[in-house]
C-alpha cells in the first residue's frame, strides 16, 4: 500500500534529527573571517533555554578560550552563568584573562570565590594579578585566602606595583641559568625543573652571582649549539626593562628592538621576572583604542553597557564643546550688521569653518599617532611644524582656488571669490598648525595630547573660520 505523503512528512518530523558532531561544531562556530557565526550564538541561547546541559557542553566544548570570551560577550548575565560550569579550572582561566574588561568584571563578581582562586592558580602571575586587580576589595581577600600560599604572594607582589608598569605587566615565573652552565646543563634544567619555570618562554637570561642579568640564549640558539658548550659563549645582549617603566615604553622598546621578551629588573638590577610579546601585543592594542576614543571624547563604556553608562561616557566632552562652540560664535554676532547687508555670507561661512576642522583634524591625528610612536620629539618637532605650516599653505591655496570657481558659478561675483579663497586659505593654514602645535604643547605639559587636542583644535578653525571670512567681507565687500 502506497502512503501518502503527508504520512511521510509526519514520520520525518518525529525522527530526532542527530547532532553534528564535534568536528562538525568547529566548523560551524566561525566563519571565513574567524568571527563567532550568529547562528552558533543562537544554538547556545536555544540549549541553555531548553536546559539542554549535554548539548549546552557540547557547544561550548568545541570553541576556543578566545572564542568562548568572544560567546561570553552576545550573551546575557543569565546564560553567561550557564555557560561558566561548562568549563574546566584551565579553561575558565584562560576565558577570563581574554575578555573585553567591563564584562570580566561584571562576571568576576558573580564568581564563586573558590571556583576563581582554582581557575587564577592556572595562570601566570602576570595574568593572575590582572585579573585580581578587578576585584572589590572584600571579594579581592576572599580570592586570595582560598589560593595556594604561593601562588598569593606571586599576585600580592605583582599587585604592589603602579598600574601600568613593567611590574605590574611582568610574569614573575623566569627561566634563568648561570654562566658557567654548558647547553647540556640547561637543557637537562629545563626536562625536570617541572611547575618551576614558565609554561612559556623564549629565552634562557643568564645571570651573574648577584642574580643580573647579563645575556639571554634564545631556545632556538640553546637547542641548535652542542652540550658542551657554554651558555656565555652563546648568549646574546639583551634589553633591560626597569621594574617602574611605563608599559606605553615597554611596547616601544619591543617595537624598536624587534623583541620577543625581555627581562625586567628592580632598582638593584636584581632579575625579577619578564615580559614577553603576548603581553606587550594587549598593551598596544589597549593604548591603541585608548587613543582612537580619546580623540573622539569618549571612553569605552563596554558592549554591554546601558544607556545611562554611554550617556555618562560622552556627555561631559559634548559639554565642553558646547562651551567652545559657544565661544567661537560670539563671532556672527560682531558681525550681524555685515550679514544683514549680506545674506550669502550666512551661506557661505559654515564651509570656511567645516574645512579648516577637517584639515586639523587630518593633522591631528597624525600628530597624535606620531607621539603615541615617539616619532615626533624635540628632535624633530620644528622640521615636522614647518612641513604642517606649508602643508597647510598649499592645502589652502588649492581648496580656496576650487571654492572660489564654485562661488563664481553661483554668484558671478569676483570680490567674493576672492573673500573666501583667502579665508579657507588663512584658515586651513591656522587648523594645521593649530593641530600639530595643540598636542605637541599638552604633551610637553606633561597631559594626554589624545584627550583634549580635537576640542581645542576645533575651537581655533571654528572661531578662525568664522571671523576670518566675516572679517574679509566687512574690509573688502561692505
Amino acid at each position: 500500500m502506497t502512503r501518502e505523503p503527508a504520512d511521510l512528512t509526519e514520520d520525518i518530523l518525529k525522527k530526532p534529527v542527530p547532532a553534528p558532531e564535534v568536528e562538525d561544531l568547529e566548523d560551524l562556530a566561525l566563519g571565513d573571517d574567524y568571527a563567532l557565526n550568529p547562528d552558533y550564538v543562537e544554538m547556545v541561547v536555544d540549549a541553555a533555554d531548553r536546559g539542554d546541559s549535554e548539548r549546552l557542553g557540547e557547544l561550548v566544548s568545541a570553541l576556543r578560550s578566545e572564542d568562548v570570551a568572544d560567546l561570553m560577550g552576545f550573551l546575557t548575565a543569565d546564560y553567561r552563568e550557564q555557560v561558566i560550569p561548562h568549563l574546566d579550572p584551565e579553561a575558565l582561566a584562560e576565558v577570563l584573562s581574554e575578555l573585553e574588561t567591563s564584562l570580566r568584571e561584571e562576571i568576576l563578581e558573580a564568581m564563586h570565590p573558590a571556583t576563581l582562586a582554582k581557575a587564577l592558580e592556572e595562570l601566570d602571575s602576570d595574568d593572575a594579578a590582572d585579573l585580581v586587580d578587578d576585584l572589590e576589595d572584600d571579594k579581592r581577600a576572599a580570592v586570595l585566602a582560598a589560593m595556594d600560599e604561593t601562588d598569593r604572594a606571586a599576585i600580592e607582589t605583582s599587585l604592589a606595583y603602579e598600574d601600568e608598569t613593567a611590574g605590574r605587566l611582568m610574569q614573575r615565573e623566569v627561566l634563568a641559568a648561570p654562566q658557567f652552565w654548558t647547553v647540556g646543563q640547561a637543557i637537562d634544567h629545563v626536562r625536570t625543573a617541572g611547575d618551576d619555570i614558565p609554561e612559556l618562554f623564549f629565552d634562557i637570561y643568564v645571570v651573574d652571582p648577584g642574580y643580573k642579568p647579563v645575556g639571554a640564549v634564545p631556545v632556538s640558539h640553546l637547542l641548535r649549539a652542542r652540550r658542551e658548550v657554554s651558555l656565555a659563549e652563546i648568549m646574546e645582549e639583551v634589553s633591560e626593562i626597569p621594574v617602574d617603566m611605563d608599559q606605553e615604553e615597554v611596547a616601544y622598546i619591543f617595537d624598536k628592538y624587534h623583541l620577543i621578551s625581555a627581562p625586567v629588573v628592580d632598582p638593584g638590577g636584581r632579575l625579577v621576572g619578564q615580559i614577553t610579546v603576548d603581553d606587550i601585543v594587549g598593551v598596544i592594542q589597549e593604548e591603541a583604542d585608548e587613543d582612537v576614543l580619546a580623540l573622539a571624547g569618549v571612553s569605552d563604556a563596554g558592549r554591554d553597557a546601558g544607556v545611562f553608562d554611554v550617556v555618562r561616557s560622552r556627555l561631559p566632552w559634548l559639554v565642553v564643546n558646547l562651551v567652545t562652540e559657544a565661544l567661537a560664535v560670539t563671532v556672527i554676532g560682531a558681525f550681524q550688521a555685515e550679514i544683514t547687508k549680506l545674506a550669502v555670507l550666512a551661506v557661505l561661512m559654515p564651509i570656511v569653518a567645516s574645512l579648516g576642522g577637517n584639515a586639523g583634524t587630518q593633522t591631528l591625528a597624525v600628530a597624535v599617532r606620531a607621539l603615541a610612536n615617539n616619532e615626533l620629539n624635540a628632535a624633530n618637532a620644528f622640521r615636522i611644524v614647518g612641513r604642517e605650516m606649508f602643508v597647510g599653505l598649499l592645502n589652502g591655496g588649492a581648496v580656496g582656488a576650487v571654492m572660489a570657481v564654485a562661488v563664481w558659478v553661483i554668484f558671478k561675483d569676483a570680490t567674493l571669490c576672492l573673500v573666501i579663497a583667502l579665508a579657507l586659505i588663512i584658515n586651513i593654514f591656522v587648523a594645521s598648525v593649530a593641530g600639530i602645535l595643540a598636542p605637541l604643547t599638552l604633551e610637553k605639559l606633561g597631559r594626554d595630547p589624545a584627550v583634549s587636542s580635537s576640542v581645542f583644535v576645533t575651537f581655533v578653525t571654528d572661531f578662525t573660520g568664522f571671523f576670518s571670512f566675516l572679517g574679509l567681507a566687512a574690509l573688502i565687500l561692505l
